[in-house]
């Protein structure tokens, strides 16, 4: 394989802008400001070291938590280590097969030896990666046919028994008593980290060569993911939801903060009237000096309606989370949860379980004779014993995706729920094009409340910031 190239000037520059408008596309917010920042960082850097101009764009363009695997991703297609077939398959025997390259990972994962870690990987997406010709602009590279074919997940047992005849008088003591199990303990995890590592290094090898084929912009789009705050809560999967969990502390302290700003933004600049009236009169009645009314703080209440059927669990216990997070900016928060039948669930909530989800599905009572999704059922039962939640002081959040299953929607209960309590809105998260096909019922709900497309963090977090009462 061929050294990166190197481009200058306007090259250069065209080559920043398509990297900064490919991490734009995957969420990460870099401006004009950023772009300014990373091109003072390349003519300050140079390109003579990859590594370090890795870190130094990376400073000038992330900006959030969470967002860095997306930017290496990226900045590995906007700029290769090197271009074409890499050195290491050109120089490979042509006798070398699959067994060959298995034999060869083992001895690098026991070693612990990252250089031929990549070797391996971009032998192994070389020799077993192609999909089609890669000549066309049909051909490609696949990670995944790739890992398939050689199974590194498999060589974890190899690879302890290379490292322990290796080790002389340490590999005598697997398995022998407390300290001899922990260490093998240590060694299989170790083991196993560099089995993710070698994963990560095909996959990033396999976008490479497939990039020089289809383009940079085509790989961005389809083979990187987007950042965090841009996963669809609905198409999220198990992993995806694991890593939206790790970021609810985090994103609560700062929302949290927004809140209070504009808690105390919206307490200042009351005139108080009567007092203003009064001073006036020393200046003729002309009202001079303004007196404002003291201010006096309270906190609204708020209370979640929570649809945990299906996919729309994910959304719901992300947002019930964050939620009781945020919980010290009110008075009071209630969460009740539903399938086609509304029970409290706060208790379940504020003991900040791992899988909420399960245990509500275990523990409340939210179903009735059958367990698909009833809106009219739910508010029903809300209102007939829940009522009492909601006050003049009270924000309600309804979280689902309106599908009723063809249902009865029920359109004066959620009218009554909504005349009572201070603010109603609705929060779906499926895309608004959606809304109304099939069983949605969303526009009728959306002619009662206030419903807002909240498809990811990105939307949920504008809307706590912007429209949540304070």
């Amino acid at each position: 394989m061929s050294p990166g190239p190197a481009p200058q000037g306007q090259d250069l520059a065209g080559r920043l802008v398509e990297l900064v408008t490919a991490l734009r596309s995957k969420g990460i917010p870099a401006g004009t400001s950023e772009t300014v920042d990373a091109a003072a960082v390349i003519e300050v850097l140079g390109l003579s070291d990859r590594a370090q101009l890795r870190e130094g764009l990376a400073a000038a363009l992330v900006r959030r938590g969470g967002q860095r695997d997306v930017f290496d991703m990226t900045f590995d297609i906007y700029f290769p280590a090197g271009i074409g077939t890499p050195q290491s398959a050109l120089e490979t025997d042509e006798d070398f097969d699959l067994e060959d390259l298995r034999d060869l990972l083992a001895m690098a994962l026991a070693e612990n030896d990252l250089r031929t870690l990549d070797q391996v990987a971009e032998i192994a997406v070389d020799l077993l990666g192609q999909v089609g010709t890669p000549a066309t602009a049909s051909g490609a590279f696949s990670a995944y046919q790739t890992l398939e074919r050689l199974r590194p997940q498999t060589l974890v047992v190899q690879a302890l028994e290379q490292r322990g005849q290796g080790g002389g008088g340490q590999g005598q003591g697997f398995g022998q008593g407390s300290g001899g199990e922990f260490t093998d303990r240590l060694e299989r995890d170790e083991i196993r980290q560099n089995v993710e590592r070698f994963r990560a290094m095909v996959a990033s090898e396999a976008r490479r060569r497939t990039a020089e084929i289809r383009g940079r912009d085509v790989v961005t789009r389809h083979a990187v993911r987007t950042g965090s705050d841009r996963i669809d809560f609905l198409s999220a999967s198990k992993q995806q939801l694991e890593e939206l969990a790790r970021t609810v502390k985090p994103l609560s302290r700062k929302l949290a903060t927004r809140l209070a700003a504009r808690r105390r933004k919206a307490s200042r600049g009351r005139i108080d009237i009567r007092r203003t009236l009064r001073r006036s009169m020393s200046t003729g009645g002309v009202p001079m000096h303004p007196v404002l009314a003291k201010p006096h703080p309270s906190r609204p209440e708020l209370v979640l309606l929570c649809d945990v059927s299906g996919s729309v669990s994910g959304f719901s216990s992300f947002t019930m989370h964050l939620v009781q997070a945020l919980s010290s900016q009110f008075s009071k928060v209630r969460v009740f949860a539903f399938v086609n039948a509304m029970d409290e669930v706060t208790d379940m909530v504020k003991e900040d379980s791992d899988d909420l989800a399960a245990r509500i599905a275990r523990d409340a009572h939210i179903t009735k004779w059958h367990t698909s999704s009833d809106y009219g059922e739910a508010f029903a039962d809300f209102h007939a014993d829940h009522m009492s939640a909601i006050g003049p002081r009270t924000a309600v959040l309804i979280l689902g995706d309106a599908r009723n299953n063809n249902q009865d929607p029920n359109l004066s209960a959620l009218h009554e729920i909504s005349q009572r309590a201070r603010r109603t809105f609705w929060l779906n998260p499926e895309a608004s094009m959606r809304w109304g096909l099939g069983d949605s019922v969303a526009p009728l709900y959306a002619e009662v409340v206030e419903m807002h497309e909240c498809c990811n963090v990105d939307q949920l977090t504008r809307f706590i910031t912007r429209l949540l009462p304070v």
